[in-house]
């Protein structure tokens, strides 16, 4: 079984194969997301703490959080789900993928170290790769230069320069995503009032119909009242005129 390694915080990894399967069942009966002695990999991970963060087995197919099972089995899958890509909107389908319990089919475990121990690996934790950008997010820069909500988060934006295929150097930054500027909060103001607008004239619009509504009833009322006197006083005026013939 190979076991792929990664530190978050040196930003390295390394792949190391284990065929000795009595090293393999300290591993398996494991699930996703449990943490491991980093013993049972080795003398070298002494004091090192894992965790388990998927693997793939055999034919390929990826573990899958929450399927309790150490086998394959046949998921219908949807928009959002994992291991899926939706090609028609609506579309669902039934996808093989793997159980989130570690077993003997397993061919590429996952493991993401948490706690360091005090041995230095080569190829892990003996160095540092710097991350190649900075985080985009208003929020996340603000919490990575430790800045308040008055500091202006554009002037912190990790920039890098770099030289293109015609031999130029060019800098490059990130567009600032959620940043909250003056323009923005115009924006919000515009739309809350045309909000209220909307509220305001479909309420004026409403009681401008009620009120023609009940014109119009009252007008049909009136006017059947005339054509009902109307009759009676043509009848009245056939009975007089016919009294008098006689």
């Amino acid at each position: 079984m190979k076991i792929n390694i990664s530190c978050p915080s040196t930003g390295m990894q390394k792949v190391i194969e284990i065929d000795d399967e009595k090293r393999l069942q300290s591993l398996y009966e494991r699930r996703m997301a449990q943490e491991i002695d980093g013993s049972v990999l080795g003398d070298e991970f002494e004091g090192y703490i894992l965790r388990i963060s998927g693997g793939n087995d055999k034919q390929g197919f990826p573990m899958r959080q929450g399927v309790l099972t150490n086998t394959r089995v046949r998921l219908l899958c949807k928009k959002g789900h994992k291991g899926y890509r939706q090609r028609r909107a609506g579309e669902r389908k039934r996808k093989s993928l793997r159980g989130c319990i570690v077993g003997n089919d397993i061919a590429v475990l996952n493991l993401v170290i948490t706690q360091i121990g005090e041995k230095t690996i080569e190829g892990l934790t003996n160095d540092a790769i710097p991350r190649r950008l900075g985080p985009k997010r208003a929020n996340n820069i603000r919490k990575l230069f430790n800045l308040t909500k008055e500091d202006d988060v554009r002037q912190y934006v990790i920039r890098r320069k770099f030289t293109n295929k015609k031999g130029v150097e060019v800098h490059k930054a990130p567009k600032i995503q959620r940043l909250v500027t003056p323009l923005t909060l115009q924006r919000k103001r515009a739309r809350k009032a045309e909000k209220m607008n909307s509220v305001l004239r479909n309420k004026e619009e409403a009681a401008a119909y009620k009120k023609l509504v009940a014109q119009r009833l009252a007008e049909q009322r009136e006017a059947r009242r005339s054509l009902i006197s109307k009759r009676r006083s043509s009848r009245k005026s056939a009975r007089l005129a016919a009294e008098q013939g006689k």
